[in-house]
């Protein structure tokens, strides 16, 4: 192959390096052998000569003898399997096909050489005839895993395999990597056995590894399975041609020592010593995508060089074939009314966010266009951009905060206003206890101011004090609980005619995005569960007959004013037995 390549004969192929297949010591339903790979780097100067080495480790048990892969051992394996071969090109043939590779020892080959840790990736086939697919027995399943977890790469083109080998089928990413040690990439070759059928894969199911030809563009696909390893007629699909810069062109700049330079669809940085112009590149892009802020800075290569530019012009050639060009200088400004082609964070931007004092307002606008757009164009419902959005999903819950909050600050006062209260019980006790003293002290008084013989009118006296007191607390009672109800009454006829309505309008303007129809917001008026009115008729008509009933009826005046209106047997206590309030 490599000869070939220095001939000129493959002139399409940018990259060769060894891929050693050999069949493991175990055996699928086809009667065939797992085969294994080990794809070699090429990088290293000396890579034919350790792996020569490393290959050498490996030993085959057979025909009461020990075999290496080397020339001689294979050569003397391939006599010894068929006596009746003598070429020695014929047994070392037969002695390759012959050689099985115990797993076990590749395993610890590998594990005790660190060139070989660093330089070969292990490949197993997935397929059923000589892969490990056809390790079908119950008893070989343990087996089978172990296989498959050794490897770094599964050699299958169909869909259902690469699905399952990044946790998108019967296992997830977790069981994957805790039952294979990681996700696996799948490739497949051309298995090409001649010249016209190298890079020819039957059915067109090419392998497309993302990066330059390159070993260590298969290592990251190792790493980003699903990013960087497809199977197919095409290769996957990146961003839209129209997303995507084909070619810059820097055009009336004689300063400019590449003047023309193609980009790919996965270009994600700009990669240079310091001061290569990788800023002055980056600013000379964002120019031609409309993409320049407002004020870019000294720091900038456009800020920096703005008297320099004269009539330098940026060209760039789109995928879908478009072209633009833009003067550096900014003359032909692109109105701020258009869409940018791309967002461009340059450099001082960076710096600034960097060096500010924490979250800055620009830092907040870059985060909240980031999850704008991070939601599909179905999952924005209509939203235009983050604000609305927010509003959208958030409003519900503000207002539900703000109710919560006045909720707090209600029970809030309440507890302030009961704490205030129980600060006051003390006090009022003792105020109490000094009243009580006061009076029993004017009782005492009075008892001593009675005279001999008038005894028993002072205790009539008294009853008839208590008896008054009863009637008239009586009667204070059903007073204010007449003024009660009638405040009621009006504090009902009150949210009837201006409370409910102005609640429901007020409802309407806070929800006006439900479109209900008029005759749908009625149902939402306010009103009393029962009939309050008549509940209110009945207790007003039984307070007032209770209040008339207690303040009575003035008697007849008798002829002696000072004559009793009581009879002096009658217990007066009797009259004025039940107390309200």
């Amino acid at each position: 192959m490599v000869e070939a390549k220095r001939a000129g004969r493959l002139p399409n192929i940018d990259l060769v390096f060894p891929n050693i297949e050999m069949r493991l010591d175990v055996a699928t339903g086809k009667g065939r052998f797992v085969n294994i790979h080990l794809l070699v780097s090429p990088e290293h100067p000396k890579h034919l000569e350790e792996l020569k080495r490393f290959l050498s480790r490996l030993e085959f048990k057979a025909h009461g003898d020990t075999y290496s892969i080397t020339r001689d051992d294979l050569i003397r394996l391939g006599k010894r399997a068929d006596a009746t071969i003598t070429d020695d090109l014929k047994a070392l043939e037969h002695g390759s096909l012959q050689f099985k590779v115990d797993m076990g020892g590749l395993h610890d080959a590998l594990r005790d050489n660190v060139w070989a840790q660093a330089n070969i990736l292990i490949a197993v086939a997935g397929g059923e005839t000589d892969g490990t697919s056809g390790v079908r027995e119950a008893a070989d399943k343990t087996l089978r895993q172990e296989i498959e977890k050794f490897a770094h790469v599964i050699f299958a083109s169909s869909e259902a395999q690469r699905d399952f080998w990044l946790g998108k089928k019967s296992l997830s990413v977790e069981q994957i990597c805790e039952t294979y040690g990681s996700l696996k990439p799948c490739l497949h070759g051309s298995d090409a056995h001649d010249h016209t059928k190298i890079g020819a894969p039957d059915g067109d199911r090419y392998s497309w590894v993302k990066g330059v030809p390159a070993f260590d563009t298969l290592r990251q696909a190792c790493i980003d399975r699903e990013g960087r390893a497809y199977v197919g007629t095409e290769a996957p699909a990146n961003a839209s041609p129209s997303q995507c810069i084909a070619k810059v062109a820097i055009d009336d700049a004689p300063w400019a020592a590449t003047p023309s330079i193609e980009l790919n669809t996965g270009l994600i940085a700009i990669i240079g010593a310091r001061g290569s112009g990788k800023t002055a590149l980056a600013d000379i892009i964002a120019r031609g995508c409309d993409a320049i802020p407002e004020k870019l800075g000294d720091a900038s290569f456009i800020g920096r060089a703005a008297e320099l530019l004269g009539s330098a012009k940026v060209s760039l050639d789109w995928q879908d074939g478009e072209n633009v060009e833009r003067r550096l200088d900014g003359d032909d400004a692109w109105s701020a009314e258009e869409y940018p082609r791309a967002r461009y964070l340059s450099q001082q931007f960076v710096e600034d966010l960097c060096s500010a004092h924490g979250i800055t307002d620009a830092l907040i606008a870059e985060i909240e266009r980031v999850v704008f757009e991070s939601h599909p164009l179905s999952g924005r419902d209509g939203a235009v951009n983050f604000e609305e959005l927010l509003d959208l999903r958030a409003d519900r819950y503000r207002k539900a905060r703000e109710r919560y909050e006045d909720s707090l600050a209600e029970i809030s006062e309440r507890i302030g206003k009961e704490g205030e209260k129980n600060k006051r019980v003390p006090d009022l006790k003792k105020l109490v206890n000094e009243k009580t003293k006061l009076i029993v002290g004017f009782e005492r008084d009075r008892k001593a101011l009675v005279k001999k013989g008038s005894e028993a009118r002072v205790t009539r006296l008294n009853e008839l004090n208590k008896a008054a007191e009863a009637v008239r607390g009586n009667v204070r009672f059903f007073a204010n609980k007449e003024q009660a109800l009638l405040t009621l009454q009006d504090e009902v006829e009150s949210v009837r005619k201006t409370g409910a309505p102005d609640t429901l309008r007020r409802l309407k303007e806070r929800h006006k995005g439900s479109w209900f129809e008029a005759d749908v917001w009625e149902r939402f008026l306010l009103t009393y569960k029962g009939d309050v009115d008549a509940a209110l008729k009945e207790a007003l008509k039984e307070t007032r007959d209770n209040h008339k009933a207690w303040k009575g009826t003035k008697p007849a005046a008798k002829a002696d004013e000072n004559a009793s209106y009581l009879d002096d047997k009658l217990k007066i206590t009797d009259l004025a037995c039940t107390q309200f309030g």
